[in-house]
């Protein structure tokens, strides 16, 4: 029987990245996924900024900045279609939407300190799910992850030393194998088998809504409106791509989540929330349901199982926040969890995983149940949407909301009383020309040390394979003029920070041993 550190369950974005994690760390892991090849159904078409902070992180920055250009290149196309100076200066930046209430980037204060220090990643947005798959499939192999595709996990055994595996393949049902691991993580989706089979509880609210989003061939599109619009059955989007269709109805769940999705049905869809009877979908390229089914596992880990991704909560998709989410999960239990498969971390280390992540699902699930309220066709319901309208159309309201949807207020709980502690690190320059995300590449923790400080550098004395010790002044002293030292996790949250003038060392020391071992 072959045996792994860890298996993995799902090579969607999530669990591929969780795979690219485990290996930086030193694991040998395993990935299986019952799909073919990468799933190219319309989906997420965005990252916000810990999601392109954690890839910059890692060193994948070029390749979001290609998939950025060749936006670029796709938008200044479609200006010249529609009789546009394809040179004219870009659109304010993208600020999101509320359930469907559009947020006008002009009106977005990106003077905010919130949005200040995240560097060349906040340039990187705009990343179909599809794409990003791609690029952290690439990722996988030239770590020497083993992916294996068209094979499913179909059952397992765990008892408190190992986990026994059965995988099948999905082209041939009567191939299985067994193989041994010491971890097995569910990243295979909101119907997760390794959930299920592991009794996690999933509590939650029931859907009350059918979505489609799709890319389609139609006639008589012409008296559909552009962007977001909301009627009397529930709401539609139409564009910005051509044939970019998206309907929201409030008439309960679909019956059948499973079955194809065919041109009359979202015909169907489209004339019922629409109004308009001569539109025809006569192509369908790629279409997806949705609801707004929306639970989440109590604890993410159970035994020597783990969830992350839409295995461990399921929402609406509206805000984009979904495969964020699942971004996020992955890189902060990747490094525990290879930290503890080494040894050089206590299993204590992974309560950490749930304790962190779950609050930040628990707000997802809410705002997304917020937009949901604010998006029924009734009266009351209306009524509120208007209030909302009127106070995203402010600066205070639209930068409230822009940061939100972006994730700059995320915060772990952690010790310490400096402002960055729990924070996203700022990105800041130093002085030899690199930035900090450059020190992160290899997936250690990074200890910097900007006031050129032997006892802060002493502290950090047999953490060398752990830990990467940077002693560089900081080029841009306006960003952060007063930091002394910082140890930043991994995952790229700040464990501990110093301004000049405090004595910070018992700090540093009790961070270390928290995150790092002894």
């Amino acid at each position: 029987m072959n045996t792994y550190d860890v298996v993995v369950a799902g090579a969607g974005p999530v669990g591929l990245l969780l795979g690219c994690e485990l290996r930086l760390g030193g694991a040998q892991v395993l990935v299986v996924e019952r799909l073919a090849e990468v799933d190219e159904t319309i989906k997420a078409g965005s990252i916000n900024l810990p999601s392109a902070e954690a890839l910059y992180r890692r060193g994948l920055l070029p390749a979001l900045a290609a998939v950025q250009e060749e936006a670029m290149r796709a938008f200044r196309k479609f200006r010249r279609a529609q009789g546009e100076d394809e040179d004219a200066p870009p659109p304010p930046r993208f600020a999101g939407h509320f359930a469907g209430i559009w947020l006008h980037g002009e009106l977005l204060d990106e003077t905010d300190p919130e949005f200040a220090g995240s560097g060349p990643a906040e340039r990187v947005g705009f990343v179909p799910q599809a794409t990003l798959e791609r690029i952290l499939a690439r990722r996988a192999e030239e770590l020497g992850v083993e992916v294996r595709r068209r094979v499913e996990l179909t059952g397992f055994e765990a008892d408190e030393e190992q986990v026994v595996v059965q995988l099948t393949r999905t082209d041939d049902l009567s191939v299985t194998e067994t193989v041994g691991a010491g971890w097995l993580v569910g990243c295979d989706g909101g119907r997760s088998v390794v959930r299920k089979l592991a009794g996690f509880d999933f509590p939650g609210t029931d859907p009350e809504i059918t979505g489609y989003q799709a890319l389609v061939e139609m006639t008589g599109a012409e008296g559909l409106k552009s962007g977001w619009n909301t009627t009397d059955v529930g709401t539609y989007v139409h564009g910005p791509m051509p044939g970019r269709i998206l309907t929201v109805e409030f008439d309960g769940p679909p019956a059948d989540r499973q079955s194809p999705i065919t041109a009359r049905e979202l015909e169907g869809s489209l004339r019922r929330v629409t109004g308009v009877e001569d539109v025809t979908v006569t192509a369908v390229h790629s279409a997806t349901r949705f609801t707004d089914n929306c639970r989440q596992a109590s604890s993410y880990r159970k035994g020597r199982v783990l969830l992350a991704g839409d295995a461990a909560h399921v929402h609406s998709p509206f805000g984009g926040q979904g495969l964020n989410l699942g971004v996020g999960d992955a890189m902060n239990l990747g490094w525990k969890l290879a930290a503890v498969v080494r040894g050089s971390a206590p299993e204590g280390l992974l309560d950490s995983y749930t304790a962190e992540r779950h609050p930040i699902g628990a707000w997802v699930l809410d705002w997304t149940r917020a937009q949901i309220a604010l998006m029924r066709p009734e009266s009351h319901a209306r009524a509120l949407r208007e209030v909302i309208t009127e106070l995203s159309r402010t600066v205070t309201g639209t930068t409230f909301f822009a940061k939100k949807i972006s994730g700059v207020w995320q915060r772990y709980d952690l010790p310490g009383d400096h402002p960055l502690v729990g924070r996203s690190a700022p990105d800041l320059e130093l002085a030899d020309g690199s930035r900090l995300a450059d020190h992160l590449h290899t997936g250690r923790a990074l200890l910097l040390d900007l006031a050129d400080d032997p006892k802060l550098r002493a502290r950090a004395e047999g953490y060398g394979d752990r830990l990467t010790v940077v002693s560089a002044g900081a080029a841009g002293a306006a960003e952060q003029p007063e930091l002394a030292g910082m140890l930043v996790r991994p995952d790229g949250f700040v464990a501990w920070a110093a301004d000049e003038g405090q004595d910070g060392g018992d700090a540093l020391e009790d961070a270390l041993k928290q995150w790092l071992g002894a």
